[in-house]
């Protein structure tokens, strides 16, 4: 783990003796009263206060326009110091928007946007495209705002409404410095058109794949969000190739970890909407498209029980199908990956438990060995109430289950194994004593 890095707090020289004497001479030889200028008082309490704010600040953006901000502050001058650090802020959040990529801001607004555009938008405008690219967030957005319309009324930019105190322009300097200046890092965009052609071409190699999740996990959420959308849409669509389908799901695989409930809940309205429209095709795939990803359980109980049942079904259909030795394997595994993502689905439950155990005890010719090791996954990961079925179904001789244990032989051999598989301490009360009986 990386250790935390102390801030530096910068050590500013103490006021000269001579600059607060020298502002009462001024006045005075102006004929104007010193109350049109900061008090000496104000002035050493923001002085005071400005080296805590300024090492929040990074060194590398410590430029000319701070260095004048403290020149202003040290004579008083704060409404030329709010301008000074404004500007700052400005700056630097235009640059924030020159690495995210200028293309790709014209991709998100759907409009030309170049350098001279982004050097003609009104400060209000700026910090409306920074909330939308999520330079800023929502907090960020409205303080900065509120400085703004200060910096427009009280500053020295414009004929001021009034003046402030050194406790208003440390708090607007605060501000400006922790939703402006704070951060010097930048979230790089993604070229959306890039995107789009890379996952409908060929199919990705791993470096290829790795290199698209990093650039998504470099973008900012908002856009984070749209691309994996768009991708949840290319894998549906019945006309894409299946390269493109396996592309999406490569990347958004790599993304999983990191799916912020705003995503999730996208997905699912997007997949509701496929249901509202009646697109069957494309339900049938983002169906496919939530168990690939490990997240059935966003999906409602009747698509649970929907994707659980056809599982069970195509499983039992293969292990008394011809060559079952050699085909369970593979949809002995799917049913594991499905199990694994959530709670059995009541209304398949019975079914998955009996299906799993008697192709683990197998059929008149044997087991399939190479499904085994799935079998045995699901068993041990058998809930209480699983287990509970699972011995009475062993009992009872009016299922597949229980008249293949009953019958003795290798089923029942095989099934002692199942049986040595659960910890008895997770065999309900109810069954302990059938439990104990079919172990001898």
């Amino acid at each position: 783990m990386n250790e935390l890095i102390p801030k530096e707090t910068p050590s500013l020289p103490s006021l000269p003796e001579t600059v607060l004497p020298a502002l009462d001479r001024l006045v005075s030889a102006l004929g104007i009263p010193r109350t049109v200028l900061a008090s000496s008082e104000e002035i050493e309490y923001a002085w005071r206060d400005l080296p805590r704010e300024l090492r929040e600040i990074p060194a590398e953006l410590r430029g000319e326009l701070i260095a004048r901000m403290c020149v202003a502050v040290s004579t008083g001058l704060f409404d030329g110091a709010m301008n000074y650090i404004w500007n700052a802020a400005v700056l630097h959040l235009r640059n924030k928007i020159r690495t995210f990529g200028l293309p790709v801001v014209a991709q998100i607004r759907q409009s030309d946007f170049e350098e001279k555009h982004l050097l003609e938008l009104q400060d209000s405008k700026l910090l409306e495209l920074c909330l939308k690219l999520n330079i800023v967030d929502e907090d960020g957005f409205f303080f900065l705002d509120q400085c703004r319309d200060v910096r427009n009324n009280f500053s020295a930019a414009h004929p001021t409404l009034g003046k402030v105190n050194d406790r208003e322009f440390t708090t607007f300097l605060n501000r400006c410095v922790r939703y402006a200046l704070a951060d010097s890092s930048s979230p790089r965009g993604v070229d959306i058109s890039s995107f789009i052609s890379a996952v409908k071409g060929p199919r990705f190699n791993h470096n290829q794949s790795g290199i698209w999740v990093q650039r998504l996990n470099e973008t900012h959420d908002a856009q984070r969000q749209m691309l994996i959308t768009m991708a949840h849409g290319i894998y549906c669509d019945p006309n894409t190739p299946e390269q493109a389908r396996l592309n999406s799901i490569d990347i958004c695989n790599g993304l999983t970890n990191s799916f912020t409930a705003s995503i999730r809940s996208e997905l699912i309205n997007n997949h509701t909407e496929l249901v509202a429209k009646g697109h069957q095709d494309k339900h049938a795939a983002s169906l496919q498209f939530f168990e690939r990803l490990g997240l059935l359980g966003l999906l409602n109980e009747s698509e649970q029980h929907h994707i659980f049942s056809r599982a069970v079904e195509r499983l039992w259909t293969v292990h008394n199908g011809m060559n079952n030795f050699y085909n369970e394997p593979a949809f002995a595994e799917r049913l594991l990956e499905v199990s694994l993502q959530g709670a059995i689905p009541e209304t398949v439950h019975e079914e998955y438990v009996q299906t799993v155990a008697c192709c683990r005890v197998g059929n008149g010719y044997g087991i399939s060995n190479a499904a085994v090791k799935y079998y045995d996954q699901m068993i041990q990961n058998f809930s209480p109430r699983e287990i509970a079925t699972l011995i009475r179904s062993a009992t009872n001789n009016n299922n597949p289950l229980g008249r293949r244990v009953l019958s003795g032989g290798s089923y029942r051999f095989h099934f002692r194994q199942v049986l040595n598989l659960i910890d008895p301490a997770s065999v309900p009360n109810a069954v302990n004593g059938s439990y104990i009986q079919l172990m001898r």
